[in-house]
């Protein structure tokens, strides 16, 4: 290609880049292959890319040659763009596939791809497409030059002061990013408490700093030697040795060399990162680096040393910190976490253990929680209960020799040892005689829970969980008593644990869903509403049955949550129905004791209402006898405050409790349901229809209406007609439908109605 392009002709000559015949720029020495500045060239015309080449060749900034990448659209840049990394500038054409493409490439690469730090060079050969000034006024650029007035040197020129603005926008974001790095790192170790943890978690971040792996050591002086905390990468096989086992010798004396001097060091190879301890003890990092330190590198490592000192200064010496990690403060006792730790190394003798070595599998871990502590401590005071607490440990360490023990919280002890030598009865025995407090005698007794570890086999977390599970039911039964947890107990409560975050994340997924059951008139046999019923199918088309995953919901508090979803999707259906023409038609919705007595009830039924738009006259809550019959004076309160809102209320399972007709005629309550049990009987014997017919007279004296649910056949829907019930669900009439299958039968029974 000649020195010099002279001008096209014919339309497209305005379009032609003009290098004007000038003295060669001298290539720099040739260098071996390293990191370079990346210029991206977009324009439509192949000899821009060609010129500009020839133009820029050999030429370095920065001592970093240039490497090209080439669009010959807008459309190809923004790939490109999107793909490639690292871009410094971008020679861009204005005009192109549309007038205004460049422009539009500009906005894009600021707006939609949020490059900031690239920098940009318009040029064009139309400049009346978009005039300079408005162009630099309007758009983040670093220049804009017709094609013609482009030299070789201005086009150098123009290049090397973009890649130098990019470079220092690149040098502050990622000192921006490194800075926030360090504040992290910062917040991280103050909440650390395992050395080792601590400086795996000062050489992560030392690696980010440095942009690199991590890799590495962390180390303390100790007794002239160095010790190694913690290690990361090729050196983890060194943790927690001497410094001295280490293969490298210049590592080696690099961090003795800091530690000595108070000052971090490094070559190009190594470095070695000193943190400052206020309470004695200093400690240096040993790092290999990537490539060698840069000056704004080194100043973010000063940074970086000083917030680690300040948070491992905080948490004090190290042995101190080990202490506090395995050590119960008060008694001097190995704490939870120490006592996994052995319960993990006993399970895994356990595991290893042969015909001629058995014992270690024949140990027992028993929980010793003293009875009526928290009383004690309310009425006598802390200093009292710390006092005997001592005291109990003390007793257990003198009486126990060769059993591990344990405080794992509280006024909860661990004995763990052989089973001949840890049993209920032995351990029971310390507590007969008083135990001396400040000058008096102190009665204590304990209650107990074990797990032999033979029967167990998760991890010693597991284990202490099962010892645990066996000191609740023991305490369910009697203090001062004992209980052994069995597999069949662990595999029940397992279930239900298994169970309960199956139906949370359920619930987020969305595998919950209501049917609805038909409620009837019997005597004209129409429909006049619908209960809404709770169901769950997984994620793998599994059905879970209401009865096991609704008394699981109670006891975990989740049906509070689950409660206030069906209510809305309820109230979401009525209005639905409402709006397909069924407007005298109500929705019944079970209500659970726990959300129930929640204190934030009626707002939360409140809200459904506001939210759905659900009339509170069509709409109907259901609550079981038994919850009605327990605290009825509090219970009446709530009633009124949801009869407020215009709701009603229903007794679902009538006739199963033992309801006083006193507080019955208190609640203000709209409905009684008769049990499906009792549904069920009325054409089994003549006397099988007794409670019914007196569930109907009751409601009939009281004014209240009456359904009975579990219809099943039609001689049970005459008996109760005859009896004088007016309404009825169940299968007889329609098995529970989903929302379409709803008012599509509804829809059926509207049309023989009118035939």
């Amino acid at each position: 290609m000649p020195a010099s392009i002279t001008p096209g002709t014919g339309s497209d000559a305005h379009d032609d880049l003009v290098f004007l015949d000038e003295a060669p720029l001298a290539p720099p020495a040739a260098q071996a292959s390293r990191a370079t500045w990346r210029i991206l060239v977009v324009d439509d015309d192949a000899d821009v890319h060609s010129t500009t080449i020839f133009a820029l060749a050999n030429l370095e900034v920065q001592g970093r040659p240039l490497e090209f990448l080439h669009a010959y659209s807008a459309h190809e840049a923004r790939a490109l763009l999107a793909r490639v990394p690292g871009i410094a500038v971008v020679l861009l054409d204005v005009v192109m596939e549309q007038p205004d493409a460049g422009l539009q490439l500009v906005r894009h690469i600021r707006d939609t791809l949020g490059l900031q730090e690239v920098r940009i060079i318009l040029r064009t050969g139309q400049p009346g497409y978009a005039p300079e000034m408005d162009a630099i006024r309007d758009l983040d650029i670093n220049d804009y030059r017709t094609k013609s007035e482009l030299t070789r040197t201005k086009l150098y020129t123009a290049v090397a002061a973009a890649v130098r603005c990019y470079q220092q926008l690149h040098t502050l974001a990622v000192g921006r990013v490194a800075l926030e790095r360090i504040a992290r790192a910062g917040a991280e170790l103050m909440n650390l408490h395992v050395p080792r943890d601590i400086a795996r978690a000062v050489l992560s971040h030392a690696a980010a700093v440095l942009l690199q792996e991590p890799g590495g050591v962390l180390c303390v002086s100790d007794n002239g030697g160095l010790q190694v905390l913690g290690a990361a990468g090729t050196c983890i096989a060194f943790e927690g040795g001497a410094m001295g086992r280490h293969p490298d010798p210049e590592l080696h004396a690099l961090v003795a060399r800091a530690l000595r001097e108070r000052a971090s060091q490094h070559t190009p190879e190594r470095l070695a990162l000193y943190f400052a301890g206020k309470s004695g003890r200093d400690f240096a990092a040993g790092v290999y680096l990537a490539e060698p330190l840069t000056e704004g590198r080194r100043r973010l490592l000063d940074v970086f040393s000083s917030v680690v000192a300040v948070g491992v200064d905080n948490l004090e010496l190290v042995g101190r910190l080990n202490d506090a990690a395995f050590y119960d403060a008060l008694t001097g006792l190995p704490n939870r976490a120490s006592l996994i730790e052995q319960l993990d190394a006993r399970l895994a003798g356990a595991r290893g253990a042969t015909a001629e070595a058995p014992g270690a599998a024949d140990v027992t871990l028993a929980l010793v929680d003293l009875d009526h502590f928290a009383e004690s401590n309310d009425a006598l005071g802390h200093q009292f209960g710390d006092m005997l607490l001592m005291a109990v440990a003390g007793r257990l360490q003198a009486s126990l020799a060769g059993l591990a023990l344990a405080r794992i919280g509280g006024d909860t002890f661990a004995v763990l040892g052989a089973d001949e030598a840890c049993t209920p009865q032995a351990l029971h025995a310390l507590f007969a005689p008083p135990f001396a407090i400040d000058g008096q005698d102190v009665r204590a007794s304990a209650t107990m829970g074990l797990v032999r570890l033979r029967e167990h086999d998760g991890s010693g977390a597991d284990a202490l969980k099962d010892a645990d599970i066996a000191l609740k039911r023991a305490k369910t039964r009697q203090r001062g008593g004992h209980f052994y947890f069995s597999r069949s107990m662990g595999v029940e409560i397992r279930e239900r644990v298994d169970l309960m975050h199956a139906l949370r994340s359920g619930f987020g997924r969305g595998e919950l869903f209501l049917d609805y059951q038909p409620q009837i008139d019997l005597a004209s046999r129409r429909p006049f509403g619908a209960e809404a019923l709770l169901r769950w199918r997984t994620a793998d088309g599994r059905m879970v049955p209401p009865d096991r995953f609704i008394p699981i919901a109670e006891t975990s508090g989740l049906i509070v949550e689950i409660g206030a979803w069906v209510l809305r999707e309820a109230c979401a259906e009525l209005v639905r129905l409402r709006a397909a023409g069924h407007l005298a038609f109500t929705m019944s919705v079970n209500v659970s004791q726990a959300q129930f007595r929640h204190p934030q009830f009626v707002a939360m039924l409140q809200r459904a209402l506001a939210e759905t738009g659900a009339p509170p006259a069509y709409v109907e809550l259901e609550i079981t006898e038994s919850m009605a019959m327990e605290d009825p004076r509090h219970l009446a309160e709530i009633l009124g405050e949801v009869k407020r809102t215009g709701v009603s209320i229903a007794i679902d399972d009538f006739g199963t409790g033992f309801s006083s007709l006193s507080h019955l005629q208190r609640l203000q309550v709209d409905r009684l349901k008769i049990d499906r049990a009792f549904v069920s009987e009325i054409t089994g014997s003549a006397r099988g229809s007794s409670i019914a017919e007196m569930v109907i007279q009751l409601g009939r004296n009281l004014g209240l209406s009456v359904i009975a649910e579990g219809v099943e056949d039609e001689r049970q829907a005459q008996i109760l007609s005859t009896l004088g019930c007016p309404l009825a669900q169940g299968f007889l009439f329609s098995r529970p439908l989903s929302p379409a299958a709803l008012r599509e039968w509804l829809g059926a029974q509207v049309l023989n109605d009118a035939a």
